[in-house]
């Protein structure tokens, strides 16, 4: 970590601090959610029958794939805290200890959820999510294949954590533009082959005859998104050694650490996976209720907005990583105040950003979705859920911030609480009540969706003013004795 951003993060001005480094950071968690949204547009200028089915299929199956991305997301938020604290007093050593432990955690993960993508994709999208039809048909092989390739994302996520965590915040945005670029161009290439496609997408069927590449539809797709994250890891993990030093030597693992890291980790990443499993319900409950095998417009609706609504999601990530990186810094400076303070300010700004956010999708709704998907059936519900559900992404993206802050203070159990209360007290229930009921619609659904994530953010301020940082303090890893180097 250089001088000039330890001096910003411990010392400078905070509300300029704060907004340098976040700004960045949110951007590229934006970015993250650009190879879905890149993946959706390809698909639904498909110009087939496969074209509304297939873009149902992802927005449940990217939901799925999205499970086990926040569970090893979790664990590099503990990484990046521990990584942070450190950095603030000073102990590098300490800080490539674990920043190699941590990668040996995140790669047993990334064995378990390929296996598990191997065996258990048919069940879990037919009978535990409950689609239908050809989204069922076209989402079963394209499940298989992101959770096998979940690697990718795993360590992609994991590095830029890492990077951040030691006070690095635009190196990534550049590595996550050109691999969206990268995904493009793949994406072109695989999903249409040699075959029609739009004018505006002509240039990759010259491509695609020169290597003899067939038309592989949403499995393109998929095969495209996993390709471009692959490559962009190679520059990553060579910045990653060259810059800070880190994973030159390589150490047996350490089970202090390790289980640290997990310690520190999990609930962090329950309370994620907790979320999505919350929009998984209502994908879910809309599926069920809502569909018939012939008529699934309202889970192509759901599959766009929620697109829609992850970039508003990873964005909130994006200042919440800021906010976690001062906040674990400062404190690792014995400087808790500046570091409360740091939290306040990075939840003002994404508030101010989601505003943005959300007026552009209640404005543009029909464009926006109406880019994807123009059948009237779907803009339908689409347009009522971004009436609806748009402007509580304020209260969304500040439940969010105020929550990494939380847990970059150490308190993920904190966090976990506040976002079981709400979801499991709140949430989940009021959900399965009205859906149950007489005369229920979907548009009752999305006001629920909406008053929760308003009541994320009342929660979470309540939360955070009573927050006494000092008696929050991440567990620390054991004191390792450096393996030799092989």
């Amino acid at each position: 970590m250089s001088e000039a951003s330890a001096k910003r993060i411990l010392s400078g001005s905070l509300a300029l601090a704060v907004a340098r480094f976040g700004a960045p950071l949110a951007l590229g968690m934006g970015l993250q959610t650009a190879f879905n949204l890149i993946d959706a547009f390809v698909i639904s200028r498909l110009g087939d029958a496969s074209a509304g089915p297939a873009l149902g299929a992802i927005g449940i199956c990217d939901q799925l794939a999205a499970l086990g991305t926040i569970v090893s997301y979790g664990l590099s938020v503990a990484t990046a805290t521990l990584i942070s604290r450190k950095v603030g007093e000073g102990k590098h050593d300490d800080v490539k200890e674990i920043a190699w432990q941590s990668l040996i955690v995140v790669g047993a993960l990334s064995l378990f959820f390929g296996l598990f993508g191997g065996f258990g994709a048919g069940f879990v999208l037919r009978y535990v999510v409950g689609a239908k039809g050809e989204v069922a048909n076209l989402g079963v092989p394209y499940l298989r294949v992101m959770l096998g390739g979940s690697f990718t994302i795993f360590l992609l996520m994991h590095l830029t954590s890492v990077q951040r965590a030691l006070g690095s915040s635009k190196t990534p945005v550049g590595m996550l533009v050109a691999s969206n670029v990268l995904n493009l161009i793949l994406a072109v290439v695989l999903v249409y082959g040699p075959a029609d496609s739009p004018a505006i997408l002509s240039w990759g069927r010259p491509i695609a005859r020169l290597f003899g590449i067939p038309r592989m539809g949403l499995m393109g797709a998929a095969w495209a998104t996993l390709l471009a994250r692959a490559t962009v890891l190679i520059p990553l993990i060579a910045i990653l050694m060259k810059r800070f030093g880190l994973f030159l030597k390589r150490s047996a693992p350490h089970t202090g650490t390790i289980v640290s890291i997990v310690r520190l980790g999990w609930p962090s990443s329950a309370q994620l996976v907790m979320r999505i499993l919350a929009m998984l319900l209502t994908h879910s409950l809309v599926a069920r209720a809502f569909t018939t095998p012939t008529d699934q417009s309202a889970t192509t609706a759901l599959g766009i907005v929620f697109r829609l609504e992850t970039m508003a999601l990873f964005v909130g990530l994006g200042w919440g990583s800021a906010a976690q990186t001062f906040v674990g810094q400062n404190l690792g400076a014995q400087n808790p105040e500046r570091a409360k303070q740091s939290g306040w300010y990075a939840a003002a700004y994404n508030a101010a950003m989601m505003a943005v956010l959300a007026i552009c999708y209640v404005a543009y709704g029909e464009r926006i979705v109406g880019f994807f998907d123009s059948d009237p059936e779907v803009l339908k519900p689409a347009l009522s859920y971004l009436k609806w559900v748009g402007p509580s992404y304020v209260g969304l993206g500040i439940g969010i911030v105020l929550g990494s802050a939380i847990q970059g203070a150490g308190a993920t159990l904190r966090a976990l609480a506040l976002d079981s209360a709400v979801i499991a007290g709140f949430q989940l229930p009021t959900s399965v009540a009205f859906v149950l009921s007489r005369g229920a619609t979907y548009v009752g659904v999305w006001k629920i969706v909406a008053l929760t994530y308003f009541l994320f953010a009342v929660v979470y301020v309540v939360s955070y003013r009573r927050c006494r940082f000092l008696n929050a303090a991440p567990a620390e890893p054991h004191a390792a004795t450096p393996a030799p180097a092989s």
